[in-house]
């Protein structure tokens, strides 16, 4: 090969498979004395040298230059070999490099392939493998499709650098916040916490350096643009955006929306907390099959126990409860508010020492307490007749409730 073509390969190795002209040249270098050592054995103390702008190639032997530099068809032959080996392990290591650099970053590439296991996608130098756990419920992709990823792992193997990607990672949701949102990548917003079950529900805890900047509403947009385009990109997954706070109790009320929190208990210590919402709110607040709940345990790092209002308001605390009527309550497993709210008068009466009069006052009580009213279509309290009177004074009732 004449010094022409070598420079040309060597440019051309170098544009096309980002490996510096230094590595390709110290490669043949070495390529070429391993050569002559194996095609020449008795010859001593062998060196080689290149320039790297002429690409002349000199030949040393005993620190002697030897004229002319032939190295003889073998030995071409042979660093021809060793060289193309010397390319292919630094094209692997510049890919290597190039992708650990995006490792934690998002990357585009291209489906090439698919199967049940993983999806193969083109990222250009190389090839990544999106394994099926690392999909989301939403995806649905065929053969030539572009698609974002999430750079989860970059491997080194003997085949060259392996590049496990994800879309089903929190970092994932963040990482196309911080493409959406110019505050975000200008340091102005940051985003604190990521909590997601992929292809369901995402909340991301976020909070302001600037005053003047809605850290919620940059990450919202105008008219709802910027997370509008991070939900389409997860195939329509729910985002809830909250706003962080140092201090755990807003931040945990926060976490648990869209739901509203009556109160918040915190134990410090153990890094839990109980908390209080209106019966109305309690489902929305541990969300289907505990959803919300959870990743608002994920998101805070606490643990949360959710109770409603009425679970909080003890038994005695209800008109026409004493500590003889707590007593039969529970013995009879009525023990909270709330098991009170689904009882009917009907169903206390079958208390032994509890009458229609007060099975009647309890239910309303309870109402009362918990929704601030009485149960809907329920009759006014009427003056308790001869043998309601007797059935309770008998048990003892209503002299125990009388004197509390």
């Amino acid at each position: 090969m004449r010094k022409e073509e070598l420079l040309d390969s060597l440019q051309y190795i170098e544009r096309e498979k980002g490996i510096k002209k230094e590595v390709l040249l110290e490669a043949l270098r070495s390529a070429l004395i391993s050569a002559c050592r194996k095609t020449f054995p008795k010859s001593q103390d062998i060196d080689v040298q290149i320039d790297d702008q002429t690409a002349d190639i000199r030949l040393f032997e005993n620190n002697k230059e030897v004229f002319p530099a032939d190295f003889g068809r073998i030995a071409a032959q042979t660093a021809k070999q060793i060289i193309m080996q010397k390319i292919r392990e630094a094209e692997r290591e510049s890919v290597y490099s190039e992708f650990m650099k995006k490792a934690g970053d998002i990357a585009t590439g291209t489906v090439h392939w698919m199967d049940r296991k993983r999806i193969i996608v083109d990222l250009g130098k190389t090839e990544g493998i999106l394994p099926a756990r690392e999909q989301s419920a939403n995806d649905d992709y065929r053969q030539g499709d572009m698609i974002k990823v999430y750079v989860l792992e970059v491997k080194k193997t003997d085949r060259g650098p392996e590049v496990i990607l994800s879309r089903a990672h929190a970092e994932f949701v963040k990482k196309l916040f911080e493409l959406e949102v110019p505050e975000i990548r200008e340091g102005i917003v940051e985003i604190k916490a990521v909590a997601r079950e992929a292809g369901s529900r995402t909340k991301i805890a976020v909070t302001s350096t600037d005053t003047k900047v809605d850290c919620v509403g940059s990450c919202v947009g105008m008219r709802g643009q910027r997370v509008k385009n991070v939900v389409r990109e997860v195939g329509g997954e729910k985002i809830d955006i909250v706003r962080w706070h140092e201090d755990p109790e807003p931040y945990i009320r926060s976490a648990l929306s869209p739901a509203e929190v009556a109160e918040v208990r915190l134990n410090r210590e153990k890094k839990s907390a109980e908390i209080f919402v209106q019966d109305d709110q309690l489902s929305l607040a541990i969300g289907k099959k505990g959803q919300n709940v959870r990743l608002a345990c994920k998101l805070t790092d606490w643990a949360l126990d959710i109770k409603s209002t009425s679970q909080k308001i003890p038994l005695s605390s209800l008109k026409g409860i004493g500590s003889k009527t707590e007593e039969l309550l529970r013995a009879a497993n009525y023990t909270s508010v709330k098991d009170l709210l689904k009882a009917a008068p009907e169903d206390l009466t079958k208390i032994e020492g509890i009458g229609p009069k007060t099975a009647q006052k309890i239910i309303q009580s309870a109402h009362e307490a918990v929704l601030g009213g009485p149960p809907a279509g329920s009759p006014p309290p009427t003056e308790s007749s001869e043998s309601d009177m007797l059935k309770e004074k008998s048990s003892g009732e209503g002299e125990a409730d009388a004197g509390e």
